[in-house]
């Protein structure tokens, strides 16, 4: 069976705006961090010209973004697949990102070559020099987003069951069911996936709505896109993951790790802490 996953131009104009607007924001972010370390100048780099620090620091930190950023999905992939911590995955991913960093902020500072190979103790103190630097970054993206999610959202405590916060909140914020025929989730799949959902999956701040036919991404929460399916039978089963009830075909275990098997081959992660459950309320 063929899937669809091709929006319309409107739609897909739609979906980048969002993206080129928060990766202005970011870069606006990196800018402001790579000037303030221009002109406190750490590490020994206040010795330099202060235009060579500028020059310097605000080409780290675009290259930093570069190298950090695409750590997200690498986390959010790794999250769904091995059930640990989110914060024990950002920290290694961050070790590792920095490898890739502090050699290239060895090679620059070093320019023109040819280019000396430190000895192991100077490597391992630039690495963590340049680890410093790249975590505090890291850490400082994860409190403005969390602040800016807090602001926009309540949230989910995290193992809470997702339909049952959205029942706990509060009645003046809460998301009523719309009526058929007008369903902002609904509206904005393509017309040949249909709109019989059998999961949805966060990916970043959008949801990929999984349908019998396809799929395709929505610029939209979790708590809402749940909640526009209206009196659908199914449950959030893991953080990134929401599932019709009717859709599970299948239960693969691999030791602890449990995934639902769905329609067009989509296996779903099953969070260790709702095995029981879900195996209790006869889902397997």
């Amino acid at each position: 069976m063929v899937e669809f996953s091709v929006s319309s131009g409107d739609h897909e104009r739609a979906l980048r705006a969002p993206v080129v607007r928060r990766v202005a924001i970011d870069l606006a972010i990196m800018t402001a961090v790579g000037l303030f370390l221009a002109i406190i100048g750490p590490f020994g780099s206040i010795q330099m010209p202060l235009a060579w620090r500028l020059v310097s620091w605000l080409g780290f930190a675009y290259a930093g973004y570069a190298i950090y950023r695409p750590m997200g999905f690498v986390v959010d992939r790794a999250e769904a697949m091995l059930e640990l911590p989110r914060a024990a995955l950002w920290f290694a991913a961050t070790l590792v990102a920095t490898v890739p960093m502090a050699a290239l902020v060895w090679i620059t500072g070093h320019l023109p070559p040819p280019i000396p190979l430190p000895g192991l103790e100077e490597g391992l103190l630039h690495y963590f020099y340049v680890f410093v630097i790249g975590g505090g970054v890291v850490a400082l993206f994860h409190v403005i987003r969390a602040r800016g999610d807090a602001a926009d959202d309540p949230g989910t405590a995290p193992g809470k069951r997702l339909d049952t916060a959205i029942a706990d909140q509060d009645p003046d914020h809460a998301i009523a069911a719309p009526p058929a025929g007008d369903n902002p989730l609904l509206d904005q799949l393509p017309a040949e996936l249909g709109s019989d959902v059998i999961a949805l999956e966060m990916e970043d701040h959008y949801v990929r709505v999984h349908t019998a036919l396809g799929s395709d991404l929505v610029l939209m929460r979790m708590r809402d896109a749940v909640a526009y399916l209206g009196e659908t039978d199914g449950r959030q089963v893991h953080r990134s993951w929401w599932v019709a009830r009717g859709a599970v075909e299948d239960v693969k275990r691999e030791g602890r790790n449990v995934r639902l098997v769905l329609p067009r081959g989509i296996e779903a992660p099953v969070a260790r802490a709702q095995v029981a459950e879900l195996r209790g309320a006869g889902w397997f």
